[in-house]
């Protein structure tokens, strides 16, 4: 059947009743010739399609036939640019994709696809069956390594800006609630006596020496400052002397009230 059909279309070319189509579709400048021609090449493609789906015809056939398939498209897509090019419809970019969403395409093989029981050849099926190699996937050790103080949001001020406003709204805090405290006692009548609000662990003379030369010796250890982000020391540490004043003055302030409340 095949040498007759290739008989049949040789006489028919012989007699001008079939037009033999161009071997460049760039030779061809008629619009309406190159859309009989795209035409011509996909009912090429039908038929050839329609045939290689048997999976009958042998390993040899089957291959053969999937190559012509192969070269079909990409005739027609030659013929499709011809036909855009004299201003005609873009089929690439509009047309639908039915020949082309028969066939599958090998991954890494990009352009050449296979059609019906050419996918089911030795070597072929393999091709398809191949899947992506998985992500590689972190232990937890190394998701933890990159997990430190920033993660938790413990180094958020230390950049200058934040502990300076703070230190700057609790004064205001402080001095308001003193302010508030005042007028508090002026309503009530009481006389704020300057003795009691004096400091219980006042910073005596030696100890704030003391204190200035721990501060000089850490400037000339750490100049860099490294070693003060350990620790910080938010309250005045009182001396052994200081403890003794403040007791002493709560000692008189409790005997004298005593004595002026028997007096009375």
């Amino acid at each position: 059947m095949t040498t007759l059909a290739r008989w049949r279309a040789a006489k028919e070319v012989e007699s001008g009743e079939k037009e033999r189509r161009p071997y460049l579709a760039s030779e061809c400048h008629d619009l309406p010739r190159c859309e009989k021609f795209r035409l011509e090449i996909i009912r090429d493609i039908s038929k050839k399609v329609a045939q290689i789906q048997n999976a009958g015809l042998g390993e040899f056939r089957i291959r053969d036939l999937n190559d012509e398939i192969n070269k079909l498209l990409r005739e027609k897509r030659h013929w499709e640019n011809q036909i855009s090019s004299l201003g005609g419809p873009h089929y690439r970019r509009y047309g639908p994709k039915m020949f082309d969403a028969e066939g599958r395409e090998v991954p890494g093989n990009r352009g050449y696809k296979y059609f019906g029981a050419a996918k089911d050849l030795p070597g072929v099926r393999e091709l398809f069956e191949q899947d992506p190699p998985p992500p590689p996937r972190k232990s937890r050790a190394e998701l933890m390594k990159d997990i430190d103080a920033e993660y938790y949001g413990y180094r958020d001020d230390e950049d200058g800006v934040l502990i300076p406003l703070e230190e700057r709204i609790e004064r205001a805090a402080i001095q308001k609630a003193v302010q508030e405290w005042r007028e508090k006692m002026a309503r009530d009548g009481r006389i704020i006596d300057d003795e009691e609000e004096d400091e219980i662990y006042p910073l005596s003379g030696p100890a704030r020496e003391a204190i200035e030369d721990a501060k000089a010796r850490a400037a000339v250890e750490d100049p860099h400052g490294l070693l003060a982000s350990k620790f910080t020391a938010h309250v005045p540490v009182p001396t052994q002397q200081d403890v003794q004043e403040a007791l002493l003055r709560q000692r008189k302030r409790e005997l004298l009230e005593k004595y002026a409340g028997g007096t009375n």
